[in-house]
């Protein structure tokens, strides 16, 4: 029927009924509902706060985040930033959080990788890649992280010393107290190529955006790749070779009874990375192999049809599509990753759960440490859902 025939009356949205104080009114009844169950959450959360206050007052355990001002007096390993025992607790608790998104930044990055890779290789096929690639993803999900994060640790230790230590390639060392490699000495010329780098990438954005608005005008392409090299690779280099372009590699050498120089990657921090890696690749596995049997087999039989080669239809046409039944199940396992690197506790590596550990058992303020470390995490996985669920947005297809 069209809108020329609809009577205008049948338009108008139905008039609401009057609120009537009367419990055989369902709106009433939902709202004394509502708010009986809110005053009982209030109330339980308000008798714990005030027995957690009393009981600690009887016990003379002072309360607060005023700890945090503190001298630390607590050895760290392995940080992103300066850190020394003399500093204060709440600069030891940054350095473990900055840990912490050190191996879960890189674990996602490379888990994805892998798992991208063991899924399109379950779907091979070749009889012996897709067999080696459904044992690998059986054996890593049916064994328990911990026990793999142990494994991983107890490889590393049993590497030679540093005075026999393996060395592959010049620079390249691998012993029990590490990996080493050669390492570029940072200077200021670097910084300002990086973020000339930086401004590159979102001037070529910018371009792109522009370039493909006018294609849709006048239906004439634009080539985006020349201007691409030269924000993205020239800027960068202009403002390296007009600092002056150091360029000083610091190669690590044996000196005494453990190396110096170059990038140190510890036993804990590579055990715990493998370790995460491999388990959550072993599950992005099995969630792109599931994205990619969504797509309809008739997409494959039109793009061959066409005279494409399988990785073109794959890399072209499967995949993304494929990515909007990826994306979901992919944000449950970049949150477990990162929730599962609090196990780093269990072989040594120290991260926002050790060092919050550490410093409670210190100061006594289990409460506040514990709030910490909880807050850590959710700020990091609300960071990646927000994330996630904008990039799913993004890909998402648009009905008319």
């Amino acid at each position: 029927m069209s809108d020329a025939t609809v009577d205008p009356r049948f338009r108008r949205k139905p008039p609401k009924r009057p609120l009537r104080l009367s419990w055989a009114d369902e709106r009433v009844r939902g709202i004394v509902w509502q708010v009986v169950v809110v005053a009982i959450i209030g109330g339980i959360i308000y008798w714990l706060w005030s027995n957690t206050v009393h009981n600690l007052e009887v016990r003379r355990i002072a309360t607060g985040f005023g700890f945090l001002w503190r001298e630390a007096g607590l050895p760290i390993a392995e940080h992103v930033i300066p850190y020394e025992p003399t500093d204060t607790y709440f600069r030891a608790l940054t350095v473990g959080v900055l840990n912490t998104l050190k191996v879960a930044v890189v674990g996602i990055v490379l888990a994805t990788i892998l798992g991208t890779v063991v899924g399109i290789a379950r779907l091979s096929k070749n009889f012996l890649v897709s067999k080696i690639a459904g044992f690998y993803v059986e054996v890593i999900r049916d064994l328990p992280l911990l026990l793999q994060l142990l494994f991983w640790y107890t490889v590393m230790q049993g590497l030679p010393g540093p005075r026999q230590a393996f060395h592959p390639a010049e620079g390249l060392y691998f012993s029990n107290r590490g990996f080493r490699f050669p390492a570029l000495e940072w200077e200021g010329a670097h910084t300002a190529a990086l973020a000339a780098c930086v401004v590159g990438t979102v001037l070529t954005w910018l371009y792109a955006r522009v370039a493909r608005a006018k294609q849709m005008a006048d239906g004439q392409p634009r080539k985006i790749w020349p201007a691409a090299i030269a924000l993205i690779l020239g800027l960068p280099i202009f403002v390296w070779l007009a600092l002056g372009a150091p360029w000083t590699i610091d190669w690590p050498a044996l000196r005494g009874f453990n190396f110096r120089g170059g990038m140190a990657v510890s036993p804990e921090y590579a055990a715990l990375l493998i370790g995460l890696v491999t388990y959550t690749a072993g599950f992005i596995a099995e969630v792109v192999r599931a994205g990619i049997l969504s797509v309809n087999q008739g997409q494959w039989e039109a793009a061959q049809a066409l005279g494409l080669r399988h990785g073109s239809v794959l890399r072209l046409i499967v995949l993304p599509q494929a990515l909007r039944v990826i994306i979901p199940p992919m944000t449950s396992n970049y949150l477990n990753l990162t929730k599962n690197s609090s196990l780093a506790v269990a072989i040594g590596y120290q991260d926002i759960v050790s060092i919050a550990n550490t410093t409670l058992n210190q100061t006594g303020q289990a409460i506040e440490g514990i709030a910490i470390i909880m807050l850590v995490y959710l700020t990091i996985s609300l960071s990646i859902s927000l994330f996630m669920n904008w990039y799913n947005a993004k890909i998402a297809l648009v009905e008319r």
